[in-house]
């Protein structure tokens, strides 16, 4: 999906019921920068593929927006290639979490045979757990080739969370800092996390972006960017004030 001149959005790659996850690009005169990997190495091809269709001859570079398997999980597809991971210096998954993560979404098919089965094998068929190859610890622009792009700092969901800011295009690819329809996810966190949360909110309100790409959900425009925004905003308010999630009890 094309959302601006230079960004596009690719939504509801598959993940764990109810969640889709998106990913996304954004294409300079000589580099494009790829926004997230997907969950596993079968995403990573569907974003590879649109990505090297836009724009034929670029050089790709990716992104991680955090450390969740879910945004991260196609990481290998592109090192294969040897295309450089870009993601927060903290996030250093572990191949036991990798395998932890399998299981998990094992547990939760349906059908006792899938189940038996492991059919989870199938959906991380050529997956294997890699951290990004290249470290950021604070802000910094990336120069596409006629499109800069800023690397934003914007913590809470977890500590290594980052967003894609296009000031150009005025396009945003926020991560899991904002979500579309879905409650964000707290559980990670603790009240401290969640008004630091509150605190990237309020950067990313500050930029007034006309478009989100947020990491689940459809792509936000116009009013409903700040409709997003104040929504995971009273979630982290009412949070704080019950002093715990709204999932705590699910």
């Amino acid at each position: 999906m094309r959302v601006s001149n230079r960004c596009y959005a690719v939504t509801g790659l598959g993940y764990s019921t109810p969640w889709c996850v998106n990913a996304g690009f954004v294409a300079g005169d000589t580099t494009t920068l790829v926004v997230d990997t997907g969950a596993n190495a079968l995403a990573a091809q569907t974003v590879h593929g649109y990505a090297s269709a836009a724009k034929p001859g670029n050089q790709l570079r990716v992104i991680n927006t955090e450390k969740h398997f879910d945004h991260m999980g196609g990481n290998c597809f592109f090192r294969d290639q040897g295309i450089d991971v870009w993601g927060h210096v903290g996030v250093a998954r572990t191949a036991e979490e990798f395998q932890a993560e399998i299981a998990e979404f094992n547990d939760v098919i349906p059908d006792e045979a899938r189940r038996a089965r492991g059919e989870a094998r199938a959906f991380f068929y050529g997956t294997r757990l890699v951290n990004p190859n290249r470290q950021i610890h604070e802000d910094i622009r990336f120069d596409l080739g006629g499109c800069t792009v800023e690397i934003l700092l914007t913590p809470g969901h977890t500590a290594t969370n980052l967003s894609v800011w296009i000031p150009e295009d005025g396009v945003l690819f926020s991560g899991d800092c904002l979500i579309h329809e879905y409650l964000p996810n707290l559980s990670e966190g603790t009240p401290a996390n969640w008004r630091t949360w509150i605190e990237s909110l309020q950067r990313i309100e500050a930029l007034q972006p006309s478009v989100v790409v947020a990491g689940h959900g459809q792509v936000a425009r116009g009013d409903e960017v700040r409709i997003i925004v104040d929504t995971v905003r009273r979630v982290l308010q009412e949070s704080l004030t019950r002093g715990c999630s709204p999932t705590a009890s699910a």
